[in-house]
């Protein structure tokens, strides 16, 4: 796989730091370990002490109350507006996420642990299957830092994710009707986990992940479609064969293993070719979008897809 260099964006070009960094000036020396675990649930957001990265875009961020109050989190409710309703009791600490497969050193890594990861500010593009998309402030590592810390085996071709199973805090994980079976299970190619892109964020806006963005910890892969972002993680494991994953166990004509953002490729309900940015125009007003093959990341990543059919392997 070639060198990857970020984007050199003009930090003129993006929207100003200080607009969501200026609320952490009080903090001083303290850890960032210290106060994100300080307080859990919803309600109480603690600031991250971050650096900032060369992963950013240009375009404008999209609001705060958008990314808070529209969500795909199935184990909170199916429609967008109830993980913000029904996250609230659910409870991030304490919170451990086990590694373990084809790894030479398994490790289970306390959220302690975790939150003491160099952190950085990385801006991303997202883009969700329905036809959405969302410019996201995520605070958070790269997955390569964890996995390093575990060594995988030459035998390992593949990750797999899975999210925590709490019925008694999460409503959509209960009842007769299930939306989807339970745990949600994801899952990416080796050397996918390892580009340096993909993200396991503990943050957004500067300060810890509200729960109905997947507090935690959850997963970032800003050139796939969002339902690839598993939230609330509780085990890695690093596998040989390819990993089930919920939706395409659900519904695999719709949802494929790879789901790269790929606007060639339209969903067999809807086209594909364009989004609706949220927040632009109003909270969903605004014209769309024309959708960027692997969602504006292609020069980053679409090395790894070489000589592959992007239609069948979608």
């Amino acid at each position: 796989m070639p060198a990857y260099r970020p984007p050199q964006i003009p930090m003129s070009e993006v929207t100003p730091r200080e607009i969501y960094l200026s609320r952490r000036s009080f903090m001083g020396s303290a850890t960032a370990a210290g106060l994100a675990i300080s307080g859990a649930g919803s309600a109480f957001a603690a600031p991250l002490m971050a650096k900032s990265s060369d992963y950013k875009v240009s375009d404008k961020l999209t609001p705060k109350e958008a990314i808070t109050t529209y969500n795909n989190f199935y184990e909170f409710g199916v429609n967008k507006e109830d993980p913000s309703q029904n996250a609230g009791a659910f409870k991030t600490t304490p919170w451990s996420v086990k590694v373990d497969g084809l790894v030479g050193k398994p490790k289970e890594f306390g959220l302690e642990e975790l939150m003491k990861m160099p952190l950085e500010d990385r801006t991303y593009r997202m883009r969700c299957v329905e036809g959405w998309s969302m410019v996201i402030p995520w605070v958070g590592f790269p997955l390569v830092a964890l996995l390093n810390q575990v060594e995988p085996l030459g035998s390992a071709k593949y990750v797999s994710f899975e999210t925590v199973v709490r019925p008694e805090e999460m409503p959509g994980q209960k009842g007769l009707f299930q939306a989807l079976p339970w745990p949600y299970v994801e899952g990416l190619r080796l050397d996918e986990a390892l580009h340096p892109l993909t993200l396991l964020a503990v943050g957004l806006y500067g300060e810890t992940l509200p729960n109905q963005n997947g507090a935690p910890i959850r997963l970032v892969v800003p050139w796939k479609y969002g339902f690839k972002g598993i939230k609330s993680i509780v085990k890695i494991s690093l596998t040989e064969k390819q990993p089930e994953t919920t939706w395409k166990n659900s519904n695999a004509r719709e949802y494929g293993f790879y789901s790269n953002v790929n606007p060639a490729v339209d969903h067999p309900r809807w086209s594909q070719a364009t989004e609706q940015r949220i927040g632009e125009g109003g909270f969903f007003g605004g014209n769309r979008k024309p959708t960027l093959p692997f969602n504006g990341y292609a020069d980053q990543v679409a090395s790894l897809y070489a000589g592959m059919d992007l239609k069948a392997n979608y």
